[in-house]
């Protein structure tokens, strides 16, 4: 098999590319790292409302307890939530059960550490070296793990959340797209105690409709009910409600890029921006750089990822940074990204400045930027490719310093993600489809 662990955490098509066996044997192996801080570690498991779950929650909980690892199930949580509570109930780590914004019939397992943070490579690596050894637990009689059931905990995590508004919410009224994911139990809650009037939308998961034609990836349906709704601002969750995507009063989408702009230099402002410095990815619009360097600013960029920008965020101190797609982290407040805690910092900042989200997303000027994701069957084959590279040089001769190209494969689905941006949109919008016809005809 190829390799386990992707940009987050394992993940494929439930049951076939991700199996119950698969997950027994991640459960198993990660125990050998969990424990190295105590020989009975206490593990938090939460999960997304995909069909699959509940039969990946049993496997993964089964390899945990078989280990020694005690387990609470929280239950359908965000993945946000189960960081935050591994923190706040001292726990020794803990696993989600989601594949975030993609289709249902896919599922993964995300791990994370003592201190919330998600594994870093090197210890990804470990574990999956016991998976592929496929190492039986030793352990027997009283050694072995226990299960227990706690949805209360979730409690703790709302409470938490409301914590960091600097603002009460009254008279401001929200649309919530809840992707029919994980936000579904927690975002609207979250927002009706600080005192907003919310309207909750996509907030019936069956299974089987998480994503679909809904949430942070196909935003319509939210700034359709946000103009009939006369909302002063909509939000829109992924699956596991770890991105957000906003909507403006006039139904404009406010993307990643846009939202770290108005923290960002709301933060300036207010001088707690640390080294005046937001860290996002090769991914984000070039307009992100000229709002940043306005304003006495600068833009750290890293590969695509939130494990990257968060990686460099804590390597050098910096307190805010995220991706275009709505991963947006406030390491002074969470330890990833948090689509819930993302829309309470952003309602925060209209409420103290008093200004619509219209006006504020205004402060960043995107520059035309086409991306076409191409889907592929040998994406092995990408990296040595001769035709696509010399397709993407061509590109970029053509658009010379007055744009840029970026093609990348995708690290969760079978895609290459081609981005092109430039002044001219249809200039963009041509190259971009030239790369992926490439694409398409090479890797087919």
């Amino acid at each position: 098999m190829g390799r386990l662990f992707g940009t987050d955490g394992v993940r494929g098509v439930a049951n076939t590319e991700l199996a119950p066996e698969d997950a027994l044997l991640v459960g198993r192996s990660a125990v050998e790292f969990f424990g190295t801080r105590t020989r009975r570690p206490k593990l938090l498991v939460g999960s997304d409302p995909r069909a699959s779950s509940d039969m990946l929650e049993a496997a993964l909980c089964a390899g945990l307890c078989s280990g020694g690892a005690d387990v609470v199930r929280l239950g359908c949580v965000t993945t946000p939530a189960v960081a935050c509570l591994i923190r706040l109930c001292g726990a020794d780590g803990g696993a989600m059960i989601s594949a975030s914004h993609n289709p249902f019939e896919y599922n993964g397992i995300k791990l994370f550490g003592h201190d919330g943070y998600k594994l870093g490579d090197e210890v990804e690596d470990r574990i999956e070296a016991l998976f592929k050894a496929r190492k039986p637990a030793a352990i027997q009689g009283s050694a072995l793990g226990r299960s227990e059931m706690d949805t209360e905990i979730v409690d703790q995590y709302i409470d938490y959340l409301v914590g960091t508004a600097t603002r009460n919410f009254r008279g401001t009224k929200v649309v919530i797209d809840c992707a029919n994911g994980s936000a579904s139990a927690v975002s609207p809650r979250t927002f009706r105690r600080l005192g907003a009037e919310v309207y909750a939308i996509h907030n019936r998961p069956d299974g089987t409709n998480i994503n679909v034609d809904c949430g942070s990836t196909s935003p319509d349906s939210l700034q359709r009910a946000v103009i009939e709704r006369g909302a002063d601002v909509g939000l829109a969750h992924d699956g596991d409600a770890d991105r957000l995507i906003a909507v403006d009063e006039n139904a404009q989408i406010v993307d990643g890029d846009q939202i770290m702009t108005i923290c960002g230099l709301h933060m300036i402002r207010k001088g707690q921006l640390k080294e005046r410095t937001v860290v996002a990815t090769v991914m984000s619009n070039m307009g992100l750089d000229i709002a940043f360097r306005k304003a006495g600013g600068r833009v750290l960029k890293t590969r695509v990822g939130d494990r990257y920008v968060l990686e460099e965020m804590r390597r050098e101190g910096y307190n805010l940074g995220g991706e275009q797609s709505g991963h947006i982290i406030f390491s002074e407040l969470g330890t990833t990204g948090d689509g819930i805690l993302t829309g309470i910092q952003l309602l925060s900042i209209m409420k103290e400045t008093g200004y619509p989200l219209s006006k504020l997303a205004k402060q960043m000027e995107r520059l035309p930027q086409v991306l076409v994701n191409t889907k592929v069957t040998r994406l092995d084959r990408f990296e040595a490719n001769a035709r696509i590279a010399i397709a993407i040089e061509d590109a970029e001769d053509e658009l010379g310093d007055r744009g840029r190209v970026l093609v990348r494969p995708s690290g969760t689905e079978p895609l290459v993600r081609v981005m092109v941006e430039c002044e001219d949109s249809g200039k963009a919008r041509r190259i971009a489809q030239n790369l992926a016809e490439v694409v398409k005809r090479e890797l087919e």
